[in-house]
């Protein structure tokens, strides 16, 4: 039986793979989709790994673009939401992500395991979007200008495509009428992960094998390391003390780096 949706009533996500060419090398991205159930507006982001921060970061362009937030969410049951399985429906929710729920006030409906037909727009979105986009994403020097590229052909593809049940309108045009009530963003979810980290005596910390420079000041003692998608924040007594921008090494292919800033040893 085909799934009708209302506007506003829910949108669909999943996780998918892609190759990119980043600053000269052929590196494997995860990719976040989201779609919108009734104007199947969708939107894709893609990051290095599908950790905590990623999810959040993903989470937070999709509800900027659509410009509002559904009432549900349709998900697997991903590892950064689910922390366990119970019977039937009922699921150990992860504290992180339900923080980020609550803070846009939508509901969580996860599927069943192994049944995909239950999200199938977005199941059947992450094959399209390989063919209508990815292979024609250009070479690029980073991933932020990577993202770009990519949120302005998903919005390119919304004023050209129809809109596969409203033969009439565009999914731009039912994306317009669907915007009108959707749940307003009032900010943005600040969804970063929270380690403690003890400062060697070098004055760096060590996160994903990377090593990161505090101010001298701080050396030996624990700071709290806040890691957003794209970049990191040191703080110590509820005070930043340093932000750096994040460094990945994908697949662990070169060596770790150490990230020194020469005002941290005066």
């Amino acid at each position: 039986m085909p799934l009708q949706f209302a506007p506003s009533e829910a949108f669909q996500f999943d996780w998918g793979e892609n190759w990119a060419h980043i600053d000269g090398k052929k590196v494997k991205l995860q990719v976040a989709h989201f779609k919108l159930c009734n104007s199947r507006a969708f939107f894709i982001r893609a990051y290095y790994s599908q950790s905590h921060e990623m999810l959040f970061d993903a989470h937070n362009h999709a509800f900027r673009v659509f410009q509002g937030v559904p009432e549900r969410g349709l998900y697997d049951n991903m590892k950064t939401a689910i922390d366990s399985v119970q019977k039937g429906k009922a699921r150990v929710v992860n504290l992180r992500f339900l923080a980020m729920v609550s803070h846009y006030l939508f509901e969580t409906d996860f599927c069943n395991p192994a049944s995909g037909w239950e999200k199938g727009q977005i199941e059947k979105n992450v094959r399209d979007t390989r063919t209508i986009i990815w292979q024609r994403a250009p070479r690029v020097q980073t991933l932020a200008e990577l993202n770009q590229w990519l949120e302005e052909q998903c919005i390119s593809e919304w004023q050209t495509r129809r809109h596969p049940q409203y033969k009439a309108k565009t999914i731009e045009h039912a994306w317009l009428e669907e915007r009108t009530q959707l749940m307003k963003v009032v900010a943005p979810f600040d969804g970063f992960i929270e380690q403690s980290k003890r400062v060697s005596s070098t004055c760096l910390i060590n996160f994903d094998r990377n090593k990161y420079p505090v101010p001298a000041s701080y050396a030996n003692p624990r700071v709290s390391l806040h890691a957003y998608s794209d970049k990191i924040k040191l703080v110590t007594e509820g005070q930043q003390v340093a932000e750096h921008q994040r460094v990945f090494t994908p697949n662990h292919e070169l060596p770790p780096r150490v990230i020194y800033q020469w005002q941290h040893y005066l």
